[in-house]
């Protein structure tokens, strides 16, 4: 059996984006004029910078920072989703990212067809998807309109949907942001149920979330980001207080116990 792992050096990814002058005017008018007779610059922003880390096999890891740190933006390089523009992310093991549970779904085609769209982006073959529709249906609770289009569907019950196909099988490493806590009380229970049983049957966990709580009771080791950058990388507890001391490092020592 291959050794799963994943291995990350000197992570760099940039992204373009447009900067136009002289939006900052007052008057509408000179701003029309300005971006009439100033073309938009190209710039590039940088979102995560030399980042490094192993995470060897039984790897728990939590992802901690900020809104705006880059935790999903680095959950989607190691899923994959996104190529970086230096460095090198060895990923060893099937992966599959629970980041967003409604992406890739085709509202026009009917939640059967989006059963197929869904895995086989994830890399199953047909067969496989084949059988697995009536158990997702049923995790889902969607096999009485399981013809329907993804359209009728309430929000609700896409992201029931995008979570049974997501954790229909099991995988080497679970890429998570949050944990699913979406739905009715019943199906909040059966997801957690189902998301305990995956957690322990994966070799790798790596999961963005602010409950320290749930870090602590599933995680060993944790990541804090600050601006793209890596800032520690240790022991879960130490990890839980470095990002203390981002947001709130003016607060009395008892109010950060």
């Amino acid at each position: 059996m291959p050794q799963v792992h994943i291995r990350v050096r000197n992570l760099k990814l940039e992204v373009p984006y447009f900067e136009q002058a002289g939006v900052r005017d007052k008057s509408w008018l000179a701003t029309a004029v300005g971006a009439a007779f100033s073309p938009p610059r190209r710039r590039f922003a940088t979102l995560l910078d030399d980042i490094s880390f192993d995470i060897p096999r039984n790897g728990r890891v939590a992802l901690l920072g900020r809104n705006g740190a880059g935790k999903t933006t680095l959950l989607r390089v190691l899923a994959g989703a996104f190529m970086p523009t230096s460095g090198r992310v060895e990923v060893r093991g099937s992966r599959q990212a629970l980041l967003n549970l409604g992406l890739g779904f085709n509202a026009e085609a009917t939640i059967v067809e989006n059963i197929y769209l869904r895995g086989t982006a994830m890399g199953m073959g047909l067969s496989t998807i084949r059988g697995l529709v009536d158990s997702i249906l049923e995790f889902a609770e969607l096999e009485e309109v399981a013809g329907r289009r993804l359209s009728t569907l309430s929000s609700g019950q896409r992201m029931r949907l995008g979570f049974a196909i997501s954790t229909s099988v099991q995988h080497d490493i679970m890429l998570m942001d949050e944990w699913f806590g979406a739905g009715d009380a019943a199906f909040v229970q059966k997801a957690r149920t189902r998301m305990n049983d995956r957690v322990a049957g994966s070799r790798i966990v790596v999961l963005a979330s602010h409950n320290f709580q749930m870090l602590r009771a599933v995680c060993k080791t944790g990541l804090v980001l600050e601006h793209g950058r890596l800032v520690f990388n240790g022991p879960i507890k130490e990890a839980i207080a470095a990002y203390k001391e981002i947001y709130q490092p003016a607060a009395p020592a008892a109010a950060r116990n």
